[in-house]
């Protein structure tokens, strides 16, 4: 017999860790070969301890699920714990009013799919604390962008229909090159009514309520006529369902196809195939009168999508891409009620109680982890949380504490024409390297003639060429574009080699803001001239 015990080591550090050493140390016969006392009494304990593992929250049920280390949970625990979260999140913010139309993006994945879940189960009837607002589901189509062939994109579309009809919600199925047809109104801010008093939200639910009550008592009374209290929902897929009439045009897909094939980096494309589906889906929520979009945004993805923001240099903006609400938009207020879980937790869900999803191929997928930022700043995340499992909740918890203060003087400012944030630039004559970039670009805009001082300009003259398609033209038109973008879009441009391939909407918006800047600075000029010329007659 050796001189130390075969199941002792050191380096060992807890009983599960101890099993497992045994397991693997080979001729390890527990019937034959002796321990000393200690490794004895170390595996009688982890063996009762197994033996006698229940769950944290009931300490009665079979454990199924293990979140975190000493957090096992039975599966009926688990679910109440599950929704308990999602139910919170929306509780806790008051944003979402009684009766209000809420668009769900469903991208059908496990996050968006579960939050699809949730709001189902959450309506109906059986509901503890049933959910009073009404919902719709969008999916977009990004088979063009992602290099998909007609029939795969035809095969996905047909199991997301199969899904939609189950749920018994107004559902949209929308491809992305509809965002080629798009009006360049989806790119400017609407008013937005004063929203997030205690006082209001008491006094929507308190009306909501007297409506119901009211529609109980006629009812009772023997008159079922349905009131604005409560809207039912419809058989599956007949209420206000937009079935797409059939692919897109060929033309659109193609020229979807080139924008995304001249774009240098993974990086980039990842970036703007975002912002092109964030418009569409904005352009539908106005359409069908849809005031709030929910999104899928799990805690993981948030993490990751935090760091991602920094690397890419929209840290002034990361309150509104990770917070709980943005409201950038104005009329319409997206919000991420799935925050609070992770994938880990996602993913038992929708295994325990079979919620259904469909895989579909994105644009990073198959690529290697050093294609873009994104996927850099996902393995680096996830390696690390594999190891320190607090990882993930300390990025979520930092992000957390972001106030949505915008900088000085920018309250009511110019905004991204992409991204539709608050442009923060320097001015042009800042000592930083932006602001040299921004003069770099003021400075490549040929000077505007005054109308009626020298000569007339000849037909086919030197000026007309500069309007016109020639390389000074396209210059003049994409540092038009560039100094309505922020500093991170500006840094995505880049890899844009051709700006003419931009969907229609971008390119008149960016003109129509052009052309209202030269305006008013035209009407500054006379102002003055006029309170001049005044000021030397009196």
């Amino acid at each position: 017999m050796s001189k130390y015990c075969p199941a002792w080591d050191p380096h060992l550090a807890s009983q599960r860790s101890l099993q497992g050493h045994l397991t693997r140390t080979p001729g390890w016969d527990a019937g034959r070969r002796r321990v000393c006392g200690r490794c004895e009494l170390l595996l009688l304990r982890h063996s009762l301890r197994s033996r006698e593992l229940k769950c944290v929250k009931c300490k009665e049920g079979v454990p199924v699920v293990v979140i975190r280390a000493g957090d096992a949970f039975c599966r009926d625990c688990f679910r109440a714990f599950y929704v308990h979260k999602f139910r919170a999140v929306l509780g806790k913010n008051r944003l979402i009013f009684p009766g209000e139309k809420v668009l769900l993006a469903w991208s059908g994945g496990p996050s968006s799919s579960s939050m699809v879940w949730q709001v189902l189960e959450g309506l109906s009837r059986d509901s503890a604390k049933r959910l009073r607002f009404v919902p719709g589901v969008i999916y977009v189509d990004e088979g063009a962008a992602c290099g998909q062939s007609p029939e795969d994109r035809a095969k996905t579309v047909a199991e997301m229909k199969l899904i939609l009809q189950t749920l018994g919600f107004p559902w949209h199925i929308v491809a992305l090159e509809e965002v080629f047809g798009l009006s360049p109104s989806v790119l400017r801010c609407s008013a937005q009514e004063p929203v997030g008093a205690v006082g209001t939200y008491k006094v929507a639910v308190d009306s909501f309520l007297q409506q119901q009550h009211t529609l109980g008592t006629e009812r009772a009374g023997g008159s079922p006529s349905p009131t604005q209290g409560e809207e039912r929902l419809s058989p599956p897929g007949t209420q206000e369902s937009q079935d797409p009439a059939g692919p897109p045009p060929a033309a659109q897909t193609e020229a979807l196809s080139r924008l995304f094939g001249s774009v240098k980096t993974l990086t980039a494309k990842e970036e703007f195939l975002h912002t092109l589906r964030t418009h569409l889906i904005l352009h539908v929520a106005r359409t069908h009168g849809y005031s709030k979009v929910m999104t899928g945004d799990s805690c993981t993805r948030l993490a990751i999508k935090l760091m991602t923001s920094l690397a890419l240099g929209r840290g002034a903006f990361l309150a509104w891409d990770t917070g709980f609400s943005d409201e950038r938009h104005g009329d319409v207020v997206v919000v991420r009620p799935m925050r609070d879980h992770t994938l880990k937790e996602v993913a038992f869900y929708n295994r325990l109680f079979a919620v259904p999803s469909v895989f579909t191929p994105a644009i990073d997928t198959k690529a290697p982890e050093k294609a873009s930022v994104h996927r850099l700043m996902e393995g680096f995340l996830l390696r690390l949380q594999a190891q320190f499992p607090s990882t993930v909740s300390t990025v979520y918890r930092t992000s957390e504490k972001l106030v949505k203060a915008p900088r000085d003087g920018c309250a009511a400012g110019p905004r991204c024409l992409l991204c539709m944030c608050t442009l923060d630039v320097d001015a042009a004559d800042s000592a930083t390297a932006f602001g040299a970039q921004t003069s770099g670009f003021s400075q490549t805009q040929p000077p505007t003639p005054r109308a009626g001082a020298g000569a007339p300009t000849e037909v086919g003259g030197a000026q007309d060429r500069c309007q016109g398609a020639g390389p000074c033209g396209r210059e003049d038109s994409r540092a038009r574009i560039i100094e309505q973008l922020c500093y991170g879009c500006r840094a995505n441009m880049k890899d844009v080699p051709s700006l003419d391939l931009l969907p229609p909407y971008i390119l008149a918006e960016a003109q129509l803001r052009s052309q209202r800047a030269s305006q008013e600075i035209q009407e500054y000029l006379v102002e003055n001239g006029a309170e001049e010329t005044h000021t030397a007659e009196s």
